[in-house]
C-alpha cells in the first residue's frame, strides 16, 4: 500500500532539481513552483525572478513514504544544491534562489531541523538553509513543469543542469529508478 506525502524545497532554480527529484526512487512527481511570497495574486516568473515578491523557486515532491523517506528526500536535497550560500546558486543570486525547507507539518519541521544539524559537518562553512511553514505555494508556468526533459539543448540546461544532474545520478545511482 502506498503512503503518498509531499516535500515543499527551495534549492535554487528548479529545472535542475525537478530533473533529479523525478528520477528518484519513490518519487511519485516533483514539479516546479514558487512558495514563500506573500504579494497579492498568482505570481508569474517574471515576477519571481525580480526577487520582489518574496517567493522562492521551489519544487514539490510528491513520495511514497514507504518506499523513500522525508529524511531521505532532505539528505538527497542536500547533495542536489549548496546550502551553505546565502541566496545564492552558482550564477543565480537573489532570495528567489535560497535554499529552504517548506515544512508542511510540525514532524517535517523537527526532521528538518534535525538533518541539518546531521549533515553540517559534510560542509566547511554554516549551512544556511531556511525552514519555514509552507505558505502561498503556486504551481510554476506549464511551460517550466519538465523544462529540462523537454529542452536539454538549450543553453542554461546544456551548460548548468545537464553537468549537474550527471552528477547527482552519478552520486545516488542506487537511488535512480530503474
Amino acid at each position: 500500500m502506498t503512503k503518498i506525502e509531499q516535500a515543499t524545497l527551495g534549492a535554487g532554480c528548479f529545472w535542475c532539481v525537478e530533473a533529479f527529484f523525478n528520477e528518484i526512487k519513490g518519487v511519485t512527481k516533483a514539479w516546479s513552483g514558487y512558495s514563500g511570497g506573500n504579494v497579492p495574486g498568482t505570481p508569474t516568473y517574471r515576477e519571481v525572478c525580480s526577487g520582489l515578491t518574496g517567493h522562492a523557486e521551489v519544487i514539490r515532491i510528491e513520495f511514497d513514504a514507504n518506499i523513500i523517506s522525508y529524511k531521505e528526500i532532505l539528505t538527497l536535497f542536500f547533495t542536489a544544491h549548496d546550502p551553505t550560500t546565502l541566496n545564492r546558486q552558482g550564477a543565480d543570486s537573489g532570495t528567489q534562489y535560497r535554499s529552504v525547507i517548506f515544512y508542511h507539518d510540525e514532524v517535517q519541521k523537527e526532521i528538518a531541523t534535525t538533518i541539518i544539524k546531521e549533515v553540517q559537518p559534510y560542509f566547511d562553512n554554516p549551512v544556511v538553509t531556511e525552514i519555514s511553514p509552507l505558505i502561498n505555494y503556486f504551481d510554476a508556468e506549464p511551460y517550466h513543469q519538465g523544462y529540462y526533459k523537454q529542452n536539454p539543448d538549450q543553453g542554461y540546461c546544456s551548460v548548468v543542469v545537464g553537468p549537474k544532474l550527471n552528477k547527482l545520478r552519478k552520486l545516488h545511482a542506487d537511488k535512480l529508478k530503474n
